[in-house]
């Protein structure tokens, strides 16, 4: 039977071109990207949503909790044998007036109701991943009015997300290491970074075999 790998994230997930204003081709997107490195011994299932958080209400958006959806997503996906989760970006905006802590508390909250879903095959593995950070750019750029200052707590989610994830058990990528943000709005990741975190991704899962 093949292995089912659940990306749970955001617009980074989802594969966002801030470019064009649409959404990357399935060729380009790191999760598409992910399913041919991995070959037909994998499935890998998208389940990226634009502007979702970790565990917080948008009171301009609905649905947006990430904590909400989790259980449904998971056991929908049921049997799931590896879940990807790449999120906080959002959770930076200014109006959610968050410091990276309060995000990552968020993210453990998150992490500990996917680890107790009963979706999982056998035994719960999951791959938290720290997104690359916003750049301070981005605070002038298109994006601006939406996300308000922002920059700083987004570089702060990689420490914070590592104590999540040794405290929680589970495995650690930090996505800023690589990755690279696109010139337009300094949140999304540019279409070669989609190429890298895919090679990555691609590279921990098969030498977890």
């Amino acid at each position: 039977m093949k292995k089912r790998v659940l990306c749970f994230g955001d617009s980074n997930t989802w594969g966002y071109d801030a470019i064009t204003n649409s959404r990357f081709l399935e060729n380009v997107r790191w999760t598409g990207l992910l399913q041919t490195m991995l070959g037909d011994s994998y499935t890998v299932i998208e389940e990226g949503l634009c502007g979702r958080t970790t565990v917080f209400e948008d009171p301009l958006n609905e649905g947006m909790s990430g904590y909400s959806y989790i259980n449904p997503c998971m056991m929908s996906h049921d049997p799931l044998d590896y879940l990807i989760v790449m999120l906080g970006t959002n959770d930076c905006k200014a109006r959610f007036g968050l410091t990276s802590r309060n995000i990552a508390c968020g993210m453990k909250r998150l992490l500990t109701k996917a680890l107790q879903t009963p979706a999982w095959r056998k035994e719960p593995h999951i791959l938290l991943i720290a997104p690359g950070a916003i750049e301070p750019a981005c605070e002038t750029s298109v994006v601006a009015e939406e996300m308000g200052i922002c920059s700083e707590r987004s570089r702060g989610l990689a420490r914070e997300y590592a104590y999540i994830a040794e405290e929680l058990g589970v495995d650690f990528l930090d996505a800023g290491t690589f990755v690279k943000m696109n010139t337009l709005d300094y949140m999304h990741l540019d279409e070669s970074s989609h190429q890298m975190l895919a090679k990555r991704l691609a590279e921990q899962i098969n030498n977890e075999e």
